[in-house]
């Protein structure tokens, strides 16, 4: 074969790819929007803070309050450090928790609803209303109290969104478990002695996984949002920490003097929240199975 057929090989190869993609993000334009933000916040978050030439906490008194420009992007704060800079270290604090905080309530959420869901009678009722007390607080408030009882910090303010948004996924476990541990296949597994274990890892488990994933991607955004409001009233990251919700705070006074201090990082929680309610929705499309044999039956048209 010759280089010039090996090339146009290539570049039909190269343009079938390119069509399938183009046909899958026309059909979930969501889950590859929210993935792109979400991608590209976490690339920021990880390598951002190796390309700025600033520090976080680095002032420069002589530029405090500068707008944007092309030294500073998004301008400088009150004492001359770059909002951009901030901006950047700040979304590895708020990913962080996030990550954090819905791993411990996926963990907790899913163990309480795996157990009541499958052993049922007075466990299921007793863990239940375990979940219905905790979930009868309002969540934010809940972790307001949490937090000031425990003191100001980073990981009082884990500790405190954690402890109160676990109900949602044990709800959800419990629901999937009780739909799907009296189908056949389950029975099936149960007359040929399979220890309860295997049962609920082989057969129970993989059906908990969708939507538990659904509601982790979507939770994200509202622990960013939560874990920002308590920064903002000085239960969370302290000064001089990198943190949006701590931005937001010190920005405030500056509002219209200085807009930059405020609009960016409140702009960058829209984003992130957004990125991820667009992934969450992709996902539950993309999962759904009925959704699904629809996807294929249009792709094989």
């Amino acid at each position: 074969m010759t280089a010039l057929a090996r090339s146009r090989a290539v570049g039909r190869r190269t343009r079938r790819a390119a069509g399938r993609l183009s046909k899958r993000v026309r059909r979930n334009p969501l889950l590859y929007a929210g993935g792109t933000v979400v991608l590209l916040l976490g690339a920021s978050a990880v390598f951002g803070p190796l390309l700025t030439p600033y520090g976080p906490a680095e002032q420069h008194v002589s530029a405090h309050l500068q707008p944007p420009s092309v030294a500073h992007p998004l301008g400088t704060d009150q004492f001359g450090r770059d909002v951009l800079t901030r901006l950047v270290y700040g979304a590895r604090v708020s990913l962080g928790i996030a990550v954090a905080v819905t791993t411990i309530r996926l963990g907790v959420g899913t163990a309480v609803g795996s157990v009541a869901g499958y052993a049922g009678g007075r466990v299921d009722e007793g863990l239940m209303r375990l979940v219905d007390l905790q979930l009868a607080f309002p969540g934010f408030v809940l972790a307001l109290v949490v937090a000031g009882v425990l003191g100001p910090s980073l990981r009082n303010v884990t500790i405190a969104l954690a402890a109160v948004g676990w109900g949602t996924y044990a709800r959800v476990v419990r629901g999937t478990v009780l739909s799907v541990k009296h189908r056949r296949y389950v029975d099936a597994a149960r007359l040929v002695a399979t220890p309860r274990r295997r049962v609920f890892r082989r057969h129970l488990l993989p059906s908990v996984l969708d939507p538990v994933l659904v509601l982790a991607t979507l939770n994200l955004g509202t622990v960013i949002v939560a874990s920002a409001g308590l920064s903002f009233v000085g239960l969370g990251a302290q000064p001089p920490t990198a943190e949006w919700g701590t931005m937001l705070s010190e920005g405030r006074e500056y509002l219209r003097s200085a807009w930059w201090l405020v609009n960016a990082p409140g702009g960058a929680i829209v984003l992130t929240v957004l990125g991820f309610n667009l992934l969450g929705d992709g996902l539950r499309d993309r999962l759904d199975p009925h959704q699904q044999t629809r996807i294929q039956r249009a792709e094989n048209r």
